[in-house]
């Protein structure tokens, strides 16, 4: 697991890295494995108590850390987000929230907080952290979607419409920022085990992949790793699937 593993290299030495919703899941996971990288890990999230916890286990594989707090859903917070952080040179937008149930049973409220989380949340932290990239020649761009976002997929018609605009932003924003050295790819992630209350849930959608299984955060950690790294250099504006093979059927 990511989180009991030492530094892996350099290749990310002395990058700074904003990593949102890095408290819990695949955002913990991608905060762990970008230190793992060595890079200065921003670790983003509402609970202060979660925060420093993954500032800790950050610290305990030999990485650097510190957690900013925001509620990405209030305007005020994220532009104060922007301005304690600066600048970074990766950013990982995976923080949000996912509702799955009937169409029908879906209130507005919820309906629009999808949206807020999901699609408009990540578009200003782009807006804000991406033309400073592009000035600097360097600089990645990670969103986590879903296959969601790809596939239809009964009692998820909105929280996959805010994956599919997530997609269509990241192919947008790589021919905005891409010509300016600013790489801007997606992970369209399957089911993966982060609640171990909705650990049914994981496992029926798990069955549905070729693996036949729901994945480890730490493997979509691994996939964010690699995209955020040289070893990527030639990928922009592509959307990913580590899904098991789910939409390859």
């Amino acid at each position: 697991m990511t989180s009991t593993q030492g530094l892996d290299g350099g290749e990310l030495q002395d990058q700074a890295v904003l990593v949102t919703g890095a408290t819990s899941g695949i955002g913990r996971a991608v905060a762990l494995q970008m230190a793992r990288q060595g890079a200065d890990v921003v670790v983003h999230g509402r609970d202060v108590d979660r925060g420093a916890a993954t500032v800790d286990a950050i610290n305990a594989v030999g990485g650097r850390a510190r957690f900013v707090a925001a509620d990405l859903a209030d305007a005020v917070e994220l532009q104060r987000l922007v301005d304690d952080v600066g600048g970074v040179d990766v950013l990982v937008n995976n923080a949000g929230f996912s509702w799955f149930g009937p169409t029908a049973d879906l209130d507005l409220a919820t309906f629009d907080a999808l949206f807020v989380s999901d699609v408009r949340a990540p578009y200003f932290l782009v807006a804000a952290f991406a033309p400073k990239m592009a000035a600097n020649g360097r600089g990645s761009i990670i969103s986590i979607g879903s296959m969601a976002g790809q596939i239809g997929l009964a009692g998820a018609a909105a929280y996959g419409a805010t994956k599919a605009a997530l997609s269509s932003m990241t192919r947008a924003w790589a021919a905005e920022f891409s010509p300016r050295g600013v790489r801007v790819n997606a992970v369209a992630a399957g089911p993966v085990s982060t609640r171990p209350q909705d650990r049914e849930r994981f496992d029926a959608l798990g069955a549905t992949t070729l693996l036949n299984r729901a994945a480890d955060p730490s493997e979509i950690a691994e996939a964010v790793g690699f995209l955020a790294s040289p070893r990527a250099s030639y990928i922009t504006g592509a959307v990913i699937p580590v899904d098991g093979g789910r939409t390859a059927i």
